[in-house]
């Protein structure tokens, strides 16, 4: 590895950008790029080098990092004219941090690894929070060789890097990590709703939960803002229901029941049916509150 390396970061969005600047401050060269001019703009103003010509940039690139919104964003940044396969020289590695499906991710890395374009998957966790403070949570498929490669660009995003094995199973386990993630919402709600109705304080329930078995990552970081009615995007809903769903496709798959996982799903298709997508995801809170009031309504009539 060489620090005159050229890092071009693909997606410039609320993880990107600082995922992008924190690869920057570990002294690695990096030039952005994103296909919206205002995101490109806002990257310039916080001091990110941008580039404007996708191609030229992709043609000199060692490394691309990808980080985008859904499943074909990513198919059209490997198959597309301005994509990988078309752009990149033999010996380039690609790192798809996106969160897509783990199937389409092996076809990728095998059109990827034919063209002589190495591919890692390697989604993340830890929200905007930790995509700011470089304390992310990497989980990586690829080959021992393709990882050494771009250790040092993972590290200075991450506070954890795990090698979970070959291309795919980053995108495996990340699909794991939103079931879990989005039941644990879901039980913070339930606990913070049942405690409303109750007549319990809730920053002293919060305070009290931590302390015990209930304690999670969840209720330390977005259980004030249920409490405060903080719908803002960290992680939006529309994304956690994209998650959820290729979760649930995988488990389809093969054959495994996720009945938790399936009822969490409804509840944030409820609350995009209430325009609630922008928000972030701990606004499932909302669902519940709207339910607690028709529970009380009927119980009244």
């Amino acid at each position: 590895m060489t620090t005159d390396r050229c890092i071009a970061f693909l997606g410039l969005g609320v993880m990107g950008t600082p995922m992008a600047r924190n690869i920057a401050r570990a002294g690695l060269h990096v030039e952005a790029y994103d296909v919206l001019d205002k995101a490109r703009d806002q990257a310039r103003a916080s001091g990110l080098t941008v580039a404007d010509d996708v191609r030229e940039l992709l043609g000199r690139a060692d490394v691309v990092v990808t980080m985008l919104p859904n499943t074909p964003h990513v198919e059209a940044v490997v198959h597309g004219a301005d994509g990988t396969l078309a752009n990149c020289r033999p010996g380039t590695v690609h790192i798809d941090m996106s969160s897509i499906s783990p199937v389409t991710t092996r076809e990728l890395g095998e059109a990827s690894l034919s063209a002589g374009i190495g591919y890692v998957d390697a989604p993340v966790s830890g929200g905007v929070k930790g995509a700011r403070e470089g304390a992310l949570s990497i989980m990586a498929g690829g080959s021992d060789e393709h990882l050494d490669q771009v250790a040092d660009v993972l590290d200075a995003m991450a506070a954890r890097v795990t090698r979970m094995g070959p291309i795919g199973t980053g995108q495996a386990t990340k699909v794991c990590n939103q079931v879990g993630v989005a039941i644990n919402i879901q039980a913070v709600c339930e606990a913070f709703t049942l405690g409303r109705a109750l007549g319990v304080d809730l920053d002293k329930l919060r305070e009290a939960l931590l302390g015990g078995a209930t304690s999670s990552w969840v209720l330390e970081n977005l259980g004030p803002q249920m409490i405060a009615g903080d719908d803002s995007a960290g992680f939006r809903i529309a994304l956690q229901v994209k998650d959820l769903r290729l979760g649930l496709e995988a488990a389809q798959a093969n054959n495994v029941p996720l009945p938790a996982a399936s009822g969490v799903l409804d509840m944030y298709v409820e609350a995009m049916a209430h325009g609630e997508e922008s928000n972030g995801n701990q606004a499932l809170s909302r669902v519940y509150e709207r339910l607690a009031n028709l529970q009380i309504a009927e119980t009244a009539g």
